[in-house]
């Protein structure tokens, strides 16, 4: 039978079934006719109503068909193994199913520049450590936190190989970024806690590549560095002697920033990226080798330690599942900014709004995201 004396209900039923309406010879050899068709048509509506209708429902975030996307910018203050999640979203463009087109830049220069185009709505969404950004947000910047993927504090500090011990910092000198990070403001607890008074925090600039080169060359004598430069540090004979997580702050570590243009006019596509983000935790955790390919490809590493240690530090260690934004992390966060002279106007709970990750799982998105169980 000639594509073409199908009834329209007949073509449409053919599309379904894949590679089957390529050419009339194909439909021919079928021997279709309109009762198989509508046997055929009646089981697909079928199949489709079961297995779509729980998804549906508990996922009401996806774009409706015929849709057009929201073009939004997202930010990122580093490049780093630390945003895992968003690079393994962006690569497996799982935000297009939301219904968000994303353009992602990468702006260096610190917190405040990032946090200013985000308040100028330059970017509509920043994707930065939020014990970075809080100090910031604290005196007024125009910045919200929606989502916290990761917590905890995933910096070691590594030392050149003469030094195997912390005590063995004393008199040497710890190489930083600038002294307005969250690394400097670490580095203080820290050399407080272990009365390491004649210990040198010395601001060097550039990224942690180049400090370590920097260590590396005898400019400084250790500094604190994410995964996979610990993995880097072992292989060079270099020492790990300190897990700054083992200082016990609260603390936040890669979060999703929205200003409040957004919260007031795009509400849907907040909420659509809050659950494209957490698919993609879910996804990290059960692709760990696309998941690290997609972190190969932007750091441009192709070092199997490197990449494993990344994946066991931000898809394991330090995952937040629920993505819930910890409050009593953001309070001491900016306690700790009032206290180094910060002029703060904002309470914890004006920074944080987290409602769009309450949703998921008063929608039942988590549940049915995980198998059907809540995750820790």
């Amino acid at each position: 039978m000639p594509i073409k004396r199908l009834t329209a209900q007949q073509r449409c039923c053919l599309i379904r079934l894949p590679k089957l309406a390529t050419s009339a010879k194909v439909i021919m050899s079928l021997h279709l006719n309109a009762k198989t068709v509508r046997r055929f048509s009646f089981i697909g509506f079928l199949v489709a109503a079961i297995f779509a209708a729980p998804f549906a429902r508990a996922n009401p975030y996806l774009a409706k068909p015929g849709e057009a996307p929201v073009t939004v910018y997202v930010a990122t203050c580093a490049v780093t193994g630390g945003f895992i999640q968003l690079y393994a979203a962006l690569d497996q463009n799982l935000f297009e199913k939301y219904g968000i087109a994303i353009k992602h830049v990468v702006i260096r220069g610190g917190t405040n520049i990032n946090l200013a185009a985000l308040g100028a709505d330059e970017v509509q969404f920043l994707y930065c450590a939020a014990d970075s950004t809080l100090p910031g947000m604290a005196v007024g910047r125009d910045a919200i936190l929606v989502a916290s993927p990761l917590v905890g504090l995933p910096y070691v500090i590594i030392a050149r190989k003469e030094i195997r011990t912390v005590q063995d910092l004393k008199g040497k000198s710890i190489g930083v970024g600038s002294v307005a990070g969250l690394p400097y403001r670490l580095l203080r607890i820290f050399v407080k806690k272990f009365g390491l008074n004649d210990t040198q925090i010395r601001p060097v600039g550039g990224s942690q590549p180049e400090r370590y080169n920097a260590m590396m060359q005898g400019v400084i004598d250790s500094g604190p560095f994410t995964p996979p430069m610990d993995a880097r540090g072992k292989k060079d004979g270099f020492n790990l002697i300190y897990h700054m997580n083992d200082l016990g702050l609260p603390a936040i570590y890669s979060s999703l920033h929205t200003n409040a243009k957004s919260l007031r006019e795009r509400r849907q596509t907040v909420q659509r990226f809050v659950a494209a983000l957490a698919e993609a935790v879910a996804f990290v955790e059960n692709n760990p080798e696309k998941a690290k390919a997609s972190v190969a490809k932007i750091l441009r590493v192709n070092d199997e330690e490197a990449l494993q240690s990344s994946y066991d530090a931000y898809a394991k260690k330090h995952v937040n599942r629920r993505l819930i934004v910890p409050l009593d992390a953001v309070a001491d966060s900016v306690e700790v900014a009032r206290d180094a002279g910060a002029k703060v106007s904002k309470k914890a709970n004006e920074i944080v709004d987290n409602s769009f990750a309450e949703n998921l799982q008063k929608s039942g998105f988590l549940k049915e995201l995980w198998g059907g169980k809540l995750p820790n």
